[in-house]
């Protein structure tokens, strides 16, 4: 005979249930997206603060690297959240804007997330290249600045745990350091990569890059660590 049961013993089983989720609570979301209003405006005035809080909440979004024995150096990469993007907005305008601007500039735009990669030249990988030799035998070889486009030589790809994702824009510029006397040289490059904000689906992002000299370079980005 089947056994019965009771009531109370299936209400005190549901009890423990709900008392162990509570005790283990299922995580949450890696980042915010969409923003809430509220969480534009906290963006917001984050951002309108313009001091070392503003600076050292962004700077959680930036991972730094030394240089390598040998090519490129990828001296730092960027991943910015959407949230992290409008607290960014704001910290760029200092006269005359508003919360409820900020919230316009949101709604205007896809949230994302941005991925911005700066190269640096080092002793092996400078702003020189050897120049095509001349047309008689033994003549010497010379140099010439490498090209502007250097970055495009860069193959960058973005994984969401094995899956690579396809960005929904790609760019990238030359970077130069300029003295005071008005002359400038040519030190590096920035890429800039983005993708929609639902594009991630687990809690880490991997930056793969292989540069045209030197090693692959992996970075792995906790996104639960981010807001």
């Amino acid at each position: 005979m089947a056994r019965t049961e009771h009531p109370r013993f299936g209400l005190r089983r549901s009890a423990i249930f709900i008392a162990a989720l509570l005790a283990f609570p299922v995580p949450s979301s890696a980042y915010d997206t969409p923003l809430s209003d509220t969480a534009i405006r906290e963006a917001y005035f984050l951002g309108q603060r313009h001091d070392e809080s503003t600076a050292k909440f962004l700077d959680k979004y930036t991972k730094y690297f030394g240089p390598p024995k040998f090519g490129p150096q990828i001296s730092s990469i960027t991943l910015f959240t959407p949230f992290a993007q409008v607290v960014q907005q704001s910290d760029w305008h200092s006269v005359g804007y508003s919360a409820q601007q900020a919230q316009l500039d949101h709604n205007g735009t896809a949230e994302s997330i941005k991925i911005i990669i700066q190269i640096q030249f080092t002793e092996s990988y400078g702003a020189f290249i050897p120049a095509p030799g001349g047309s008689r035998s033994g003549s010497s070889t010379g140099f010439m600045l490498r090209p502007y486009d250097f970055w495009t030589d860069f193959q960058v790809q973005i994984f969401d745990r094995e899956a690579k994702l396809k960005p929904a824009s790609s760019s990238g510029r030359a970077n130069f350091q300029c003295s005071e006397n008005g002359g400038c040289t040519l030190n590096g490059a920035t890429i800039t990569t983005e993708f929609p904000a639902t594009a991630f689906d687990s809690d880490s992002a991997t930056i793969q890059i292989d540069p045209p000299e030197g090693e692959q370079f992996v970075v792995d980005f906790d996104l639960t660590s981010l807001r």
